[in-house]
């Protein structure tokens, strides 16, 4: 890492993203304090990760969680609960909430090397749903879970959500870290290129790509918006929802008949592509 420099604010999700070897799995590293770094210095609430880590402890869901793959299920969650410090009359109804809120009760006596992958991812976001801790970071925390379950992820970050608890996400798909966080650092080649606060990238106001489709009309809208690529019956162009909504009014007068309207790619798309791919 190279002149990095963040805060995240107690209530906040800040979401990580970039290409693989950018850098996201160190910065990690030394948020939880497992590695220190050469320069600088990072700290969680005033302490270093690992004083902090010690004292309090943090929620931390790892990219692959790495389990003996011959434990049950509930056996590994009954062991993670004691080592995350929860005491033995406590760890029954843990792991019983926990069960519930990642739905693997009917996995729950099944071996480890039974369950395929998003039931194991389920199970690693379990074991960080054991405590309540003022920090949660989660590592690539939709890896291998289905589209159900990649939706049920948001309610489980937006239970979370306190105003005294920071969440981290690293994650390479950059539609759920835009639903799911208030900024997004972008990050190659070890430096933040950009911090992207998502409410201002969707903003009204913010010129993006759009995708229109058309079952008539098709001229009269290319005619609102110069440059615009066509291909069949879809068009594509640049405009901001003023723009966007105007020239769609005006080709509409002249009788063409819009059935779709979409953004080309999300707004964090943009930003990320601006940021990493066109450099």
């Amino acid at each position: 890492m190279d002149g990095v420099s963040f805060e995240v604010a107690p209530g906040e999700v800040l979401g990580i993203a970039g290409p693989n070897g950018a850098g996201k799995s160190t910065l990690i590293a030394m948020l939880l304090g497992f590695l220190p770094p050469d320069q600088g210095e990072v700290t969680v609430d005033g302490s270093s990760p690992r004083a902090f880590v010690e004292r309090e402890g943090m929620s931390y869901l790892p990219e692959l969680m790495t389990l003996p793959l011959n434990w049950r299920a509930d056996e590994a969650i009954d062991r993670l609960a004691a080592l995350a410090g929860i005491a033995a009359t406590a760890r029954l109804a843990a792991r019983e909430r926990v069960i519930e809120a990642v739905g693997i009760g009917e996995h729950r006596g099944k071996r480890l090397k039974q369950l395929s992958k998003g039931n194991l991812q389920r199970l690693g976001l379990a074991q960080a749903l054991l405590t309540e801790r003022r920090v949660v970071v989660f590592d690539e925390p939709t890896h291998g879970l289905d589209p159900v379950w990649t939706t049920r992820f948001r309610d489980i970050v937006a239970g979370l959500r306190r105003p005294d608890r920071a969440m981290v996400i690293a994650s390479h798909n950059l539609d759920e870290l835009e639903r799911l966080c208030d900024r997004v650092a972008i990050i190659d080649r070890g430096r933040i290129q950009r911090v992207v606060t998502v409410r201002d990238a969707m903003g009204a106001g913010t010129p993006r790509r759009w995708r229109l489709r058309v079952a008539a009309g098709l001229d009269a809208l290319a005619a609102q918006f110069p440059g615009a690529t066509i291909a069949g019956d879809a068009l594509e162009c640049l405009a901001d929802v003023a723009a966007l909504n105007h020239g769609i009014s005006q080709a509409i007068a002249q009788g063409a008949l819009i059935n779709a309207v979409a953004p080309s790619e999300s707004s964090l798309e943009e930003a990320f592509r601006s940021a990493v791919v066109a450099r």
